[in-house]
């Protein structure tokens, strides 16, 4: 097979079917083989009903994924992307923002140029979309380029991508982490990675299921969390034992100090306060205290993440 375009959809029953035979189209005019999964992340709509009769229809090239309830996208494109057989696997919105016109030359760039990933570029998303998500999408992407180090990316959210089927049978996508796929990617190894400048057009249903600041806000927490984890997240020691080793060794160098001050003036006839009353004496006790703690949470840190089970477990009421 040649293609697997995934597409993750929460209510878009309007949309379906008119994605559904553009993508057709498409395939028919470039002689692709192909099929479409959609992932239905727990519609409260029509949307199954939509996906389960063109799956009557065109049941060879038609398959669908339905959720019990509402996980988001990241899962949807987990489950999509263990589904997926195409030597290439797009994925793209289902509200007809993304444009299937774009897929042969996605095709191409991974087949024929050698690409693990490329990754769209909406150039004129000013012109379709409010300022309540322009403005903090261009934010998002600038910092997401600086923390991730993929500064040819000037898109990282842009649903239309595409990706050699190896590539995406190793990422892991969870939580929210499907803004950052092209840090994943790179994570795994796989640094080919490249943009292409697509169409983005208005939407024609529904409304957007994602605006406001708070996307921002979330994107950035996110970030953080997966450079953390990209970094760290399989040698916790590397963090928590060293700052905690380090705040010790303070903790207990200044303890010595304090100590040996007493000796001192104990040595010399000098009156001096007792250790219990100066305040460096608590300071040195509370940081030995804070940094065996801290070496501890990294020793339980690298424990867990041994014998840690699988994440991704989600209850699918119907593969199809």
């Amino acid at each position: 097979m040649d293609i697997s375009v995934v597409v993750p959809l929460w209510n878009e029953d309007e949309s379906i079917e008119e994605l559904h035979d553009w993508i057709a189209r498409v395939m028919k005019d470039g002689g692709f083989t192909y099929e479409i999964i959609f992932v239905n992340d727990g519609s409260t709509d029509g949307s199954q009903r939509v996906i389960d009769r063109l799956h009557e229809e065109h049941p060879n090239t038609v398959h669908g994924i339905e959720f019990r309830r509402n996980y988001g996208k990241s899962p949807a494109l987990y489950c999509g992307f263990e589904r997926a057989q195409g030597d290439v696997v797009i994925t793209m919105d289902a509200d007809l923002q993304d444009s299937p016109d774009e897929i042969p030359a996605l095709y191409r760039m991974i087949k024929e140029e050698g690409y693990d990933m490329v990754s769209g570029y909406k150039q004129n998303r000013s012109q379709g979309d409010p300022l309540s998500k322009t403005i903090p999408t261009k934010l998002f992407n600038a910092t997401a380029r600086r923390v991730s180090g993929i500064h040819n990316l000037h898109d990282f959210n842009c649903g239309l991508k595409a990706y050699r089927r190896d590539v995406v049978k190793h990422i892991e996508v969870y939580g929210e982490m499907h803004r950052y796929i092209p840090y994943l990617v790179k994570n795994a190894g796989y640094t080919k990675i490249g943009e292409k400048p697509v169409h983005h057009q208005k939407r024609q249903h529904g409304v957007s299921k994602f605006m406001g600041w708070n996307r921002f806000v979330n994107g950035y927490l996110d970030l953080m969390s997966l450079w953390f984890l990209s970094t760290f997240g399989m040698k916790p020691m590397h963090v928590f034992g060293f700052v905690g080793s380090l705040m010790f060794f303070i903790g207990f160098v200044a303890s010595c100090v304090v100590g040996g001050l007493k000796l001192y003036y104990l040595s010399a006839g000098i009156k001096a306060p007792l250790v219990a009353d100066t305040p460096w004496f608590y300071i040195a006790l509370t940081m030995m205290i804070m940094g065996t703690q801290l070496f501890v949470a990294g020793f339980l840190g690298e424990l867990i993440s041994r014998t840690s089970q699988e994440r991704n477990k989600y209850q699918i009421s119907k593969t199809i």
